[in-house]
């Protein structure tokens, strides 16, 4: 399968089916421009602002704020699957967001087909192991805490509605279109990547087939199943950032030790430096028969240079 195209859903023949997108922002505003045309989609936003876009991209503005639980008592009986991409709150090891999301839709008992965006840091530090979705989580951060709460209420609630639920765990976003989304970014200012022997595995999808794999799920997921949305590339952080050095033309990043990079980089990027790991993304291809078309970052990299400009 060359595309995610469509899928039946039992009790909606007489009628387009509907999908509800929560948390449309750059990931779900590509999923509206690949949905198939038979689609009825409607968007929740808590930013009115949004309102004109969701609508000139075809999907039907829906106010509410995953945070305010009273503005949600709508969503119950309007949608017959769910691409749920709002991440949790900033505090706490629980996801409310996503429980208050889940009641709502409890309410209706409508929704067949449930896709979570979750994240590969539920899998903490692995020391550079290549493994596949059977592997425990180990969240190390609070962040990741809440990502497996929210994972665990997805498939809770699958389990107790009949609902099918995909759980994407998906790793480093990137395309050149994507704010901060691109490489080039941080070699521009010049931020140091660690030195060989203490880097790190890094994983990585292009925005595009992150987009694709989720229509894939929605459409062929198998019931309560956890999959790797990530690329093919096995690269370190470091050799990441050179081969993006490369490939626009700019130094490579300074190299610095782990020790140095505490004194001189913060705690998100240090956190991400802390974690190494290689995702097997063989369900992804196998189960849902996505054929990614970007399967190295070398791929998604060089598609984003400008004419005329050459790999150096």
């Amino acid at each position: 399968m060359t595309e995610a195209t469509d899928v039946t859903l039992p009790c909606t023949r007489a009628r387009r089916p509907t999908l509800l997108i929560v948390g449309c922002g750059d990931v779900g505003l590509r999923v509206l421009k690949l949905l198939p045309p038979r689609w009825r989609v409607l968007a929740l936003t808590s930013t009115p602002a949004r309102a004109p876009l969701l609508r000139a991209l075809g999907a039907v503005p829906l106010l509410g704020d995953l945070d305010v639980p009273a503005t949600l008592g709508r969503l119950g009986g309007l949608a017959d699957a769910v691409l749920h991409l709002a991440p949790p709150p900033g505090q706490g090891d629980r996801d409310t967001r996503t429980q208050a999301l889940l009641r709502a839709l409890s309410r209706g008992g409508r929704v067949q087909r449930l896709v979570y965006a979750s994240t590969s840091g539920v899998y903490g530090d692995c020391g550079g192991a290549r493994f596949g979705e059977t592997r425990a989580v180990n969240p190390t951060t609070a962040r990741a805490r809440r990502r497996v709460d929210a994972e665990a209420q997805v498939r809770a609630f699958g389990r107790r509605s009949g609902a099918r639920v995909t759980v994407l765990r998906i790793p480093g976003i990137y395309a050149s279109d994507r704010v901060g989304g691109h490489p080039r970014d941080r070699l521009l200012r010049g931020t140091p990547v660690l030195v060989p022997k203490d880097d790190v595995y890094t994983n990585h999808i292009h925005a595009d087939d992150l987009a694709r794999a989720c229509l894939a799920a929605l459409f062929h997921g198998l019931p309560q199943r956890v999959l790797h949305a990530s690329d093919d590339t096995e690269l370190t952080m470091g050799a990441y950032f050179d081969l993006a050095a490369e490939l626009c033309g700019l130094p490579r990043p300074p190299r610095i030790t782990r020790a140095e990079a505490a004194t001189v980089l913060g705690a998100m990027q240090l956190s991400f430096m802390g974690e190494s790991r290689r995702l097997d993304n063989h369900r992804l291809k196998a189960e849902l028969g996505l054929r990614l078309r970007y399967p190295t970052v070398r791929e998604g990299l060089l598609a984003a240079l400008k004419p005329g400009l050459k790999p150096g």
